[in-house]
């Protein structure tokens, strides 16, 4: 028995699908941190499949080689400084009103009708360098606005703002679960960028733009007296809105620069200075640089008052970090006990495609504990070795990673923390948000994926 499970294709799989399950009771009923969870799960794993302990978790004088701090220090090393360095600058735009500029002019340039469209298009924008509920929490007060003047359902204007929020926070880096996943499957992040804009302007403009003006018609939400919904405060300068799209669209750039010029000229002698700068690291670092002097300190801003800004910023994120890198330490030792090689087989036999079980994979998680960012490195720790095997170029692995995050977001429920803030934030009953956020949230991730399954068959 134990001959099976550790060394044949079928007793693997079982242990990986336990594995699975032990996870998913342990965060679900348990109630434990998932990056505990993970953990336990990944060490579990090792030992059923027979790993020796020096090799899973090294021995009491070496353990640098270990599958466990390899497997932590490997994602985190690629990882750690890009979010870091992106969460900063999404604070330092937030906190110089730059969502604020660019959201009012887009509803004078969209005028009144047109306001649900702008919202949208402030959710795409402002999403790319800030959280999700860092987004809801900056922007809301402005979709309050809209909706009064409007006099229609706060579910028109609200949903759109959401469809932008939440495709870059899957589909762009620097978020963490597109610049995981790139980690995990080895992708340049300037295929990550461009592959997840062409799945995820579609799905942005079915679920952001045709499903609000279809549903805020049929849900009437009203806007409370008591909802905070500020009107333009004249007394302090606006920052300029070309330095705000300009900030923002520095790094994109120059991460895009480095990802072509050594696909169409490597041997250009400009190439090695477009790949240094193009570094998403260092393209961050940049527009961090920038943004400090031209939002921060050329407005007023002191160097304590940058770095009290900086260090509140990071705090959030040591968690997420923690999420990633036990993740990607699940994932090793799935690869290390041979299940990925086993799966590979199995799939290959039945003929499906590894970009359609990569989605599968991470809907399933998705549903069953909530959380994106599980959903995507746990997936990203089992499809890898799939990847690899298929020898797929970077495009198409941009793909997959694509499909794995339109997974990630699926049918947001009751177990998914987006679900409570959205909810809360846009005063919608439960029923309400059922029928309007859940739904947002799938169709963005079966179009998303609809168009990564397409393009992967013409690439």
């Amino acid at each position: 028995m134990i001959h099976w499970l550790q060394k044949e294709t079928g007793g693997l799989l079982v242990l990986c699908g336990l594995a699975i399950a032990v996870l998913l009771v342990l965060i679900i009923r348990v109630k434990l941190e998932p990056f505990i969870a993970l953990l336990i799960s990944g060490l579990l794993l090792g030992l059923a499949a027979g790993l020796p302990v020096s090799k899973l978790v090294g021995t009491a004088l070496k353990s640098g080689d270990s599958i466990l701090e390899t497997g932590f220090g490997g994602i985190l090393g690629h990882i750690a400084v890009i979010i870091g360095l992106g969460t900063v600058l999404g604070a330092i735009l937030e906190a110089s009103g730059g969502a604020e500029v660019l959201t009012r002019k887009l509803l004078s340039t969209f005028g009144e009708r047109g306001a649900p469209v702008a919202m949208g298009l402030a959710g795409l924008i402002f999403g790319i360098p800030v959280f999700f509920d860092i987004g809801i929490f900056v922007l809301a007060p402005l979709v309050y606005v809209a909706a009064r003047r409007g006099g229609r359902s706060l579910v028109l204007y609200a949903l759109p703002l959401l469809a932008g929020l939440s495709m870059t926070h899957a589909f762009l880096p620097p978020h963490p679960g597109p610049v995981a996943i790139a980690g995990l499957l080895g992708v340049d992040m300037g295929w990550i960028i461009v592959m997840g804009l062409a799945c995820g302007l579609p799905a942005f403009a079915v679920a952001g733009i045709l499903w609000p003006t279809w549903i805020g018609k049929r849900v009437m939400v009203e806007v409370p007296a008591d909802f905070v919904a500020a009107e333009p405060d004249e007394d302090h300068r606006p920052v300029s809105l070309g330095l705000v799209g300009a900030i923002i669209g520095i790094p994109l750039l120059l991460i895009l620069g480095a990802t072509f010029s050594n696909v169409w000229a490597p041997k250009s002698a400009v190439t090695p200075y477009l790949t240094f700068l193009g570094n998403p690291s260092i393209a961050l670092t940049i527009a961090v640089l920038l943004a400090f002097w031209l939002l921060g300190i050329r407005r007023g801003m002191t160097g304590t008052e940058l770095a009290a800004l900086t260090g509140a910023s990071l705090k959030p994120i040591g968690m997420i970090l923690l999420v990633v890198g036990a993740g990607a330490f699940f994932g090793k030792v799935i690869s290390a006990t041979g299940v990925g090689a086993a799966l590979a087989g199995t799939l290959k036999s039945a003929g499906l495609p590894t970009i359609v079980l990569a989605y599968l994979i991470s809907c399933g998680l998705r549903l069953a504990q909530g959380s994106a960012t599980v959903a995507i490195v746990t997936t990203g720790g089992i499809v890898a070795p799939l990847v690899a095997a298929d020898g797929l170029s970077q495009p198409r692995i941009a793909l997959v990673a694509c499909a794995i995050a339109a997974g990630s977001i699926i049918a947001s429920h009751v177990n998914d923390g987006g679900f409570w803030i959205v909810s809360r934030y846009f005063n919608m009953s439960v029923k309400d948000t059922l029928k309007t956020w859940t739904v947002l949230e799938t169709i963005l991730s079966v179009v998303g994926f609809a168009m990564a399954g397409l393009l992967s068959l013409v690439l």
